[in-house]
């Protein structure tokens, strides 16, 4: 019994230290839980932080949904569609024999000329206007409007820009106007513009009387400043804010347009667009293959494969201008 006495105590004794290791133990481990989620929280924060200070800000949406004060305006000739829309019209012309094949050259030359430098030529595109006002004059514009009709499908279906497409189509998907602006004639401009599905173009208006073309034109060619005219004076009469606009265009005889909108972009552009818009951190889309293979396909992109003998005639025309 005295053994047995002895050993109740030191039970007694261990049970209260047991007791009391356990709780020092579990108030060590919440402790430890908070400061650890602490850690953790501290950590996450900082890691958030770090991670913002490096992201590239977003871009706010565009174009905006349901802004109606803003529009598009799209440049046509290798913006929208490759080649010119003139020379595919005037290849057409041809086959329907309103001109001669040496007339053709001349169309043929330009083009050619456009496709390998990427640009626009003051000189090609003079004669190119000369040419066009020349052939129709005498013709009623109903028949042009429904010849036209014939051409695009011939000639400038294939050749639409799917990219340029694209943006134009989310400018209207947003319920924006968007608009072709062009040297090209206003009748095929906006035979293109109804096509594509677009609000309207605004193009060089061939002078008419009593549904006849005259051979003249009513102001000048809609190319270089009279564009951004154009623009200016339409978003006047519609209400727009340029500010809110965007533009489209490849080349640097567009950016008088171009800087007139909040937001420019360069498509296609030519060298020294490309330049200019680099300088103002304008957006650049390029959807062409490159340069090299641009060249390189020409003469089945001019879709001159066709009127061989008026390539032919066009390269000598050249050769004896120089």
């Amino acid at each position: 019994m005295a053994a047995l006495g002895w050993l109740t105590p030191r039970r007694r004794s261990a049970t209260a230290r047991s007791v009391l290791a356990g709780e020092a133990a579990a108030e060590a481990a919440r402790k430890t839980s908070l400061q650890l989620e602490r850690e953790r929280e501290e950590e996450a924060a900082a890691l958030e932080a770090a991670r913002a200070a490096e992201a590239v800000p977003e871009e706010p949406e565009f174009p905006v949904v349901g802004d109606v004060r803003a529009a598009a305006f799209f440049d046509l000739d290798n913006t929208v569609m490759q080649g010119a829309a003139i020379f595919h019209f005037g290849r057409g012309l041809y086959k329907r024999k309103f001109f001669q094949r040496s007339e053709l050259a001349r169309f043929a030359w330009a083009q050619v000329w456009f496709r390998l430098a990427g640009v626009e030529d003051p000189a090609h595109m003079q004669e190119a206007r000369d040419s066009a006002l020349s052939i129709v004059k005498g013709h009623r514009v109903s028949e042009l409007m429904s010849i036209g009709e014939e051409i695009y499908d011939e000639y400038m279906a294939d050749r639409i820009w799917p990219g340029t497409r694209a943006l134009a189509q989310a400018h209207l998907d947003a319920g924006q106007k968007v608009w072709l602006v062009t040297a090209a004639p206003v009748e095929t401009a906006t035979i293109i513009a109804r096509r594509l599905g677009l609000t309207g173009a605004l193009g060089t208006v061939a002078e008419s009387v009593d549904g006849v073309y005259t051979g003249r034109l009513v102001g000048e060619l809609l190319h270089g400043p009279a564009k951004a005219e154009a623009v200016r004076a339409l978003a006047a009469a519609e209400g727009l804010d340029l500010g809110r606009c965007a533009a489209y265009s490849d080349s640097h005889n567009d950016i008088p347009m171009l800087s007139l909108v909040g937001h420019p972009y360069a498509i296609n552009p030519d060298t020294k667009l490309r330049r200019h818009a680099r300088d103002r951190e304008w957006r650049l889309r390029d959807y062409r293959t490159g340069r090299k293979a641009a060249k390189i396909g020409i003469p089945a992109a001019a879709g001159l494969g066709a009127v061989a003998g008026g390539t032919a005639a066009a390269v000598a025309l050249h050769r004896r201008r120089r």
